[in-house]
């Protein structure tokens, strides 16, 4: 999201830190960010993260921070950060993401974009992040943005082959843009309602991940997805990678909101030392 569709997007290492402050200093325990520069990988790609997981770290040690992956052709190129980055950082959370998905905004006309990109992770793709995870001792964040994301997520599980500190992210696909009425930022996935995750909690089962939702191209709280995941054990995920909901908020209202959403239900909010031990995560 640019700044011109909402100034409280945080753009440079002193905004991501200052953003990230203030968030944790309200209730945040994970924070992911995305570097100013995302085509830079192997060492120098770790440095860019480092300088604002550095000042943030040093104010709250227990805060759990990840990054996204680079620009690459392979999926080598595409997670070359990761080993330089754990070297460098208490490193704690890594990310797979299970699957191949179209993430196609509409055009004008309200038909989908006819793009010919694909998000595509191949199987050995997979396999190769899961294994990364496992060597570097990181949990693996998983996005399921599809039913069939979580199936392979699941199939690890049972052949004994998931990395500790998994955690799954409940995808649901919104249907609003900051470029206006009718726009859809990212068609995908399952729509943001309870039916939609009483689908996937129906597919999880008895097997005991840890999962958040998390609205993409719309408001995590309108239409009671959000409660309906804290009321059913779950957690939630908020920010504004995702957000395209009609306000302009910061990063610290979405957090606020998340707070004092989960004080309704009688939730309290975890502190970063307990989100660790609820996601058991390596140390």
């Amino acid at each position: 999201t640019p700044t011109s569709r909402n100034p409280h997007v945080p753009q440079s290492q002193a905004t991501l830190v200052a953003d990230a402050i203030r968030c944790i200093e309200a209730g945040a325990s994970v924070v992911h960010t995305h570097a100013p520069d995302i085509s830079v990988g192997g060492e120098a790609g770790a440095r860019l993260y480092l300088e604002h997981f550095g000042p943030i770290h040093e104010r709250f040690p227990d805060a759990i921070l990840y990054p996204t992956l680079v620009f690459g052709k392979t999926i080598q190129e595409k997670t070359s950060h990761l080993e330089p980055l754990r070297r460098l950082f208490p490193l704690r959370m890594g990310f797979v993401d299970p699957g191949s998905v179209n993430l196609t905004p509409t055009g004008e006309d309200g038909k989908p974009y006819p793009t010919d990109w694909v998000y595509a992770n191949s199987p050995a793709d997979i396999a190769y992040k899961f294994e990364l995870c496992k060597r570097l001792g990181l949990g693996p964040g998983m996005a399921i943005f599809e039913p069939g994301f979580l199936r392979a997520a699941l199939a690890y599980v049972r052949a004994g082959a998931m990395p500790p500190g998994a955690f799954l992210r409940f995808y649901f696909g919104g249907e609003s843009s900051y470029r206006g009425p009718g726009q859809i930022d990212l068609l995908f996935g399952m729509p943001p309602r309870k039916l939609s995750l009483d689908l996937y909690l129906d597919m999880l089962g008895d097997v005991a991940l840890p999962w958040s939702v998390a609205v993409v191209s719309g408001d995590p709280f309108a239409g009671g997805v959000a409660r309906h995941a804290l009321e059913r054990g779950g957690h939630i995920r908020v920010g504004l990678e995702d957000y395209a909901g009609e306000r302009r908020p910061s990063n610290l209202e979405l957090v606020q909101q998340a707070v004092e959403l989960c004080r309704s239900v009688g939730r309290p909010v975890a502190t970063a030392a307990q989100t660790a031990e609820i996601l058991a995560l390596p140390r």
